[in-house]
């Protein structure tokens, strides 16, 4: 009865979770979409470089930062984005397919392992 009442507001657990679950989610599904969009800073000969969003006079440091590929030649761009490395990305769908299979084959061994006990 003497002491006087809080002046600001006390955040409750359940006032401060949301936001967390919100920045693992994020998390996971830029994870999720980095693995199956795998990008590329080499580029052919035939493909056009598009200057990279984030604006022209860049150092190296700077553009890679922002995710985008700095040029080793003087009389291309700058900073121009990446490619989709379609490669990459049929390496990692090979393996995990493969990797899927390998645990649906071990499932019946393991599962008649424990049975038989």
């Amino acid at each position: 009865s003497g002491f006087a009442p809080p002046s600001h507001h006390v955040l409750v657990k359940s006032e401060v979770a949301p936001e967390k679950l919100n920045v693992k989610l994020k998390h996971a599904y830029e994870s999720l979409l980095r693995f199956f969009r795998p990008m590329t800073c080499l580029h052919k000969d035939g493909q056009t470089l598009i200057p990279c969003d984030i604006g022209e006079g860049l150092n190296t440091t700077e553009c890679l930062e922002n995710k985008c590929c700095p040029s080793k030649t003087h009389h291309e761009l700058k900073c121009y984005m990446p490619f989709e490395d379609n490669m990459q990305l049929i390496f990692r769908v090979i393996l995990l397919v493969a990797a899927g299979f390998l645990i649906l084959g071990c499932l019946p061994l393991c599962c008649c392992a424990c049975f038989q006990r």
